[in-house]
């Protein structure tokens, strides 16, 4: 029974570790569409543009599409079947913990061999900030100009200074809504 437990401890700690870092993915399509008919792509530059990012981090996510795109047998090319176009958001969000593991007010006013008063112990607030990103990707009939398809990804983004962990996020982030593209496969799966 000791050992179940010793095992189920780190399985625990890695589903928590794994499910922090993780990104929460939704995606919408034109039902009415058939999307084997797409092959070639470009990306759209005036919605890219109106995206309130760095240049930098739009680079970084402009690359990771085209790697994923061209993964899934995309070509780009200047007369493309569909439009590629990105919109990010930010949110920042702030945890408060009351970490206050005070002896005090267990006996109310007076003397005990600890602390004096109520709510007087160890510990205090502690408050954490974090950035929620989501990041939109939007696929354009270059035909009809109608939107097609539309993939979300939400996730905490680090303010690393390690460029190279930026990036990885950012194509885990592109990596993870791209999988819900096409959406005839993923419905067939």
């Amino acid at each position: 029974m000791k050992s179940i437990k010793l095992l189920g401890l780190p399985l625990l700690l890695l589903v928590f570790i794994t499910s922090c870092s993780s990104v929460s993915v939704l995606s919408d399509y034109d039902q009415k569409v058939d999307f084997n008919v797409y092959k070639s792509y470009a990306f759209y530059k005036t919605g890219i543009d109106k995206a309130q990012i760095s240049d930098l981090d739009k680079k970084r996510i402009l690359r990771a599409i085209e790697t994923e795109m061209s993964s899934r047998g995309f070509v780009k090319s200047e007369t493309p079947d569909i439009l590629v176009s990105i919109f990010t958001k930010e949110q920042e969000r702030v945890d408060v913990y009351n970490n206050n593991y005070g002896w005090g007010g267990a006996w109310g006013w007076g003397y005990n061999p600890w602390a004096w008063g109520p709510g007087f112990g160890w510990g205090g607030t502690s408050v954490s900030a974090s950035t929620q990103g989501s990041l939109y990707i939007d696929l354009i009939d270059n035909k009809t100009s109608e939107l097609v398809w539309q993939g979300k990804g939400v996730g905490t983004l680090s303010n690393t200074k390690n460029i190279a962990k930026k990036e990885e996020r950012i194509r885990e982030f592109v990596s993870q809504i791209l999988e819900q593209y096409p959406p005839n496969a993923v419905a067939a799966k």
